[in-house]
């Protein structure tokens, strides 16, 4: 077994272990960001998990496919934070009055 092929199965198990941890996240939540970010994460291990195979078969098959997942992952992560980023404050609340001793507005 090659220094090649050793570091190829580690980073295969690790990748794994990251897209159980992923799809544990999109299961639980709790919130809809949290899921949003592990699909993006899925996304990444997949990109990731195709460039170690390539290596490990010396082969450039689908370095097209790799490409396009992460423009998808990017663009899908740029539009997801520009929309949190206008939700936050669009969702932000007026501040309410303070009241004073007497019960008057301050």
């Amino acid at each position: 077994m090659s220094i090649l092929s050793l570091a190829g199965w580690i980073s295969v198990f690790f990748l794994a272990f990251g897209a159980f941890g992923a799809l544990y996240r999109i299961i639980r939540g709790p919130a809809l960001l949290d899921r949003a970010i592990a699909v993006d994460v899925i996304l990444i291990v997949f990109s990731s998990g195709l460039t170690v195979w390539m290596a490990l078969n010396d082969s450039t098959y689908f370095i097209v496919l790799v490409v396009v997942a992460s423009l998808i992952g990017f663009i899908s992560s740029a539009t997801l934070a520009r929309f949190t980023v206008e939700g936050a404050q669009a969702n932000q609340a007026e501040p309410e009055p303070q009241q004073g001793p007497t019960g008057g507005e301050v």
